[in-house]
């Protein structure tokens, strides 16, 4: 247990951080799993209405700290790929 009363606040803040990232990230992976299945269901309309927002999350969650910024520009351009695939089959 934390001794000074610095390391106490120190701990309080690293569990709300630990709280907020964790909400984010749950957030964006049930956002990306969605996109991805309506990629592999072949359904171009639910994929187009899904992929703005997804995209919005993924630079969210980035902004915020809950993912490095180039993990979300490497996710954002693998699912755009993705969605270019799709419409052009």
């Amino acid at each position: 247990m934390a001794n000074h009363k610095s390391a106490v606040k120190e701990h309080m803040q690293s569990i709300r951080h630990r709280d907020r990232n964790r909400y984010n990230r749950a957030r964006l992976r049930t956002a990306i799993r969605k996109y991805r299945m309506a990629i592999a269901g072949g359904d171009a309309t639910t994929a187009a209405a899904l992929l703005p927002a997804t995209l919005g999350l993924l630079d969210k969650s980035a902004k915020l700290g809950a993912i490095h910024t180039n993990a979300a520009d490497r996710s954002k351009s693998r699912l755009q790929r993705a969605f270019n695939r799709l419409q052009a089959s």
